[in-house]
């Protein structure tokens, strides 16, 4: 077994170096060894029981392959399987996958790959019988019937500071797409002619 399959067992792990090793190569180590400083010391206590009854869980079958982070040698017993990737946001997703969890690039491309899944499900709505209707789902209408207007004037809210951008990043898209359905059905209109 890997170190960092520790988490993983049963029994409480030993410490690998001393106190005083740890103490003089990571500063600041050991700020919390006072036990009146952890709720959890009593817990920490050898011969306590964990309550596992096993020694290793029986893994989670992978149906296809999983997302790893680049830090973990394997992925926890247990995971996530509600939505595999798929299409351009799923490939996106994977390269994420290729940088660290400590680096902006892997969260940036993860953001982004929920915009582009949102807007695959977008698109594939309109093949179906019940397409989205962003003036609905997005609360448009809502601010002129319950009061979005008057909850803004003369407020001190957080999110007065990009009030603005609001229309342009839901409302823009949108009437981007429209603008562009317009012009290829103008375009063939006038083919047939």
């Amino acid at each position: 077994m890997t170190e960092t399959a520790t988490p993983y067992v049963a029994e409480k792990t030993a410490k690998r170096e001393s106190s005083e090793a740890l103490r003089a190569r990571i500063p600041g180590w050991g700020a919390d060894l006072d036990p009146a400083d952890r709720p959890s010391y009593p817990r920490e206590q050898p011969g306590i029981e964990t309550g596992a009854h096993w020694d290793f869980p029986e893994r989670q079958p992978e149906k296809w392959p999983r997302e790893r982070s680049v830090e973990h040698a394997f992925l926890p017993p247990v995971f996530g399987t509600s939505t595999p990737p798929a299409g351009i946001s799923g490939a996106i997703r994977k390269y994420a996958y290729k940088y660290s969890e400590g680096r902006a690039a892997h969260w940036l491309l993860l953001v982004a790959a929920d915009r582009v899944d949102a807007w695959e499900h977008h698109l594939r709505s309109f093949a179906t019988l019940r397409p989205d209707n962003p003036i609905t789902e997005t609360g448009v209408l809502s601010e002129f019937s319950r009061g979005g207007v008057r909850s803004r004037v003369g407020q001190k809210r957080a999110d007065l500071s990009h009030q603005w951008m609001d229309p342009i990043i839901v409302g823009a898209p949108w009437a981007l797409a429209a603008g562009g359905l317009a012009v290829v059905v103008l375009r063939g209109l006038r083919k047939r002619r």
